[in-house]
């Protein structure tokens, strides 16, 4: 069926594309593109065929979200321009990151898989229901250097000036580039849309950029090709800010010039694989300061920290770095450096370790998502068709019994939560509101 697309959209882009505009037209009415990540953080790869040329983990094709590649995180499904995005703001592990409009979490476990679990990553979205949707993507992806916020740009400010060496904002926008992705995007679109979501951009980067530490990066990005908000963004951040400079995006398969500023880069259907992405990196040229942050204290009582040693002591391999806090009977590791938070909507508090129940400690879903088999001293692994029996309630049955305790679920060798083995059944532990029938 063939994309209608408005008149004043016609008109607006046939003037801007010249002799490309049929071609890139044209493209609305052929298949979007599907492309994945795999994690690095997973132990455990699997070979797939069609990588996207020029980038670390991306490939081509689509993987079904009831795969054991996809539950146990080891891929992320993610289109091959908004991939783009990641790759250029690529931090260097130990940084401190701000992605703040996260959600579904595309930007923030790509910018994970860079930062290797050292650093922090604040991952925040305004939207509850998103924030929510952003809680469950960071946990599959199994990182522990995550803090998830669900907050406006004006409150994190407050609590993180000058604090971030990166911040990776992906603008509110017109959405142009999802038109082909999502055709309902469409019927929002009119004339004047592009310069109302400008205006609200401009408001969110003021405070936005009182968060960037001195000598810091800022990566701004749009999935619309309208000139009033990316190149008219980054021109009244080059006016209004006279630190902050433009580095050059690489122009990688088929990426091209903005408009008239040629360090920033345009993503168009008909020369890129994938959807319509803008994308702009500025440096701070302030001198870089050492920021000093006073950290939180753990609040472990004396018993609670003696059962999370004793449990640690006989299932784990490795010291899980950072700061313990617990909150009700649940315990998180938070990363070091982090400002006092307890003003902020917290949707996840750093990484959930578990539960303490009485006389005892229990290890969450979330921990054993984000341990490696080597870091744990029991696993048990279980095939596909076990696999599927698993992600819908079921117990499994063992063929061969095996001690009772706690053991890391391995599926295609990497970890799905922990589980209790008694003899030879496998107690399920997988989250109810994440079951499926496969």
């Amino acid at each position: 069926m063939k994309t209608i697309l408005p008149q004043a959209f016609i008109d607006k882009y046939r003037e801007l594309l010249g002799e490309e505009a049929d071609a890139f037209f044209a493209s609305f009415d052929q298949p979007a593109r599907s492309a994945f990540r795999i994690n690095p953080l997973k132990k455990q790869r699997v070979d797939f065929p069609q990588a996207i040329p020029n980038t670390e983990w991306g490939y081509y094709g689509k993987i079904s979200g009831k795969s054991p590649e996809h539950v146990t995180g080891l891929i992320y499904s993610q289109e091959p321009a908004a991939q783009m995005v990641g790759q250029v703001a690529k931090p260097e592990p130990g940084m401190r990151v701000l992605d703040l409009s996260a959600a579904p979490g595309g930007k923030s476990t790509h910018l994970l898989s860079y930062l290797g679990n050292q650093g922090i990553l604040v991952s925040n979205d305004i939207s509850k229901k998103r924030s929510q949707v952003l809680v469950e993507n960071i946990e599959r992806f199994g990182a522990r250097n995550v803090v998830v916020l669900n907050e406006s740009a004006d409150r994190l400010a407050k609590v993180f000036p000058n604090y971030f060496d990166l911040i990776v904002f992906d603008g509110p926008c017109s959405g142009e580039g999802m038109f082909r992705k999502d055709p309902e995007a469409i019927q929002y679109w009119t004339v004047d849309y592009p310069n109302q979501c400008a205006d609200l951009q401009k408001s969110i980067l003021q405070d936005t950029l009182t968060m960037l530490a001195p000598g810091g990066r800022l990566v701004y990005s749009t999935c619309t090709w309208a000139p009033e908000e990316n190149e008219g963004v980054v021109s009244w951040l080059l006016q209004e800010y006279p630190e902050l400079t433009l580095l050059d995006v690489p122009k990688l398969n088929g990426m091209v010039e903005g408009i008239d500023l040629p360090q920033t880069a345009r993503m168009y259907p008909h020369q890129f694989d994938g959807e319509g992405q803008f994308v702009a990196h500025f440096q701070d040229q302030r001198l870089p300061a050492s920021i000093r942050i006073k950290s939180g204290h753990s609040n472990l009582t004396k018993g609670q920290k003696a059962y999370w040693q004793e449990f640690a002591k006989e299932h784990l391999k490795v010291d899980l770095s950072g700061m313990l806090q617990v909150f009700g009977d649940q315990l998180y590791l938070l990363p070091q450096e982090l400002p006092d938070l307890s003003s902020l909507k917290i949707a996840r508090n750093g990484l959930h370790l578990g539960t303490f129940k009485k006389n005892r400690f229990e290890p969450s879903f979330a921990l054993g998502m984000a341990l490696s088999s080597d870091e744990v001293k029991q696993t048990v692994t279980i095939s596909e068709t076990d696999f599927n029996k698993y992600v819908s309630g079921q117990t499994v049955t063992l063929q061969e019994p095996l001690s009772t305790g706690w053991y890391q679920l391995l599926v295609g060798g990497n970890g799905l939560g922990f589980v209790k083995v008694v003899g030879q059944v496998i107690k399920n532990y997988y989250p109810k509101g994440l079951r499926f029938q496969v």
